[in-house]
């Protein structure tokens, strides 16, 4: 059974950081794409970041710059560093792993940016 559990979301000010954990359980994991997703109240859950198995990353526009991606395929965990965090960042940010055409999702995890 595949599992995604996020951790480390919370409420910040404006300007401040937060690193988001995702541990991956289950999965091939190492042969997977890992991302994050967010979804802000009344919207779409949208692309945030991702990481291929290689190492390679992408990024929404509206992030690059601010936030990382990494993995630990070792220790089966993903990660997102969110630097100089705006309002608009305000979601509840989403794991995801992709194999094989399937998508799994963790449970995710409230990041609330107060101005």
């Amino acid at each position: 059974q595949v599992q995604l559990v996020e951790s480390g979301g919370g409420l910040v000010q404006a300007g401040g950081s937060l690193r988001l954990s995702c541990a991956g359980s289950g999965l091939h994991f190492s042969i997977s794409t890992m991302g994050w997703y967010r979804q802000a109240p009344g919207e779409r859950r949208n692309l945030v970041a991702t990481i291929t198995n290689g190492g390679s990353t992408n990024y929404a526009d509206s992030v690059k710059g601010r936030f990382t991606i990494s993995r630990d395929n070792a220790k089966k965990m993903v990660y997102l560093q969110i630097n100089s965090l705006k309002p608009e960042d305000t979601a509840v940010y989403y794991c995801n792993a992709h194999l094989m055409n399937y998508d799994y999702w963790g449970q995710g995890t409230q990041v609330t940016v107060s101005s």
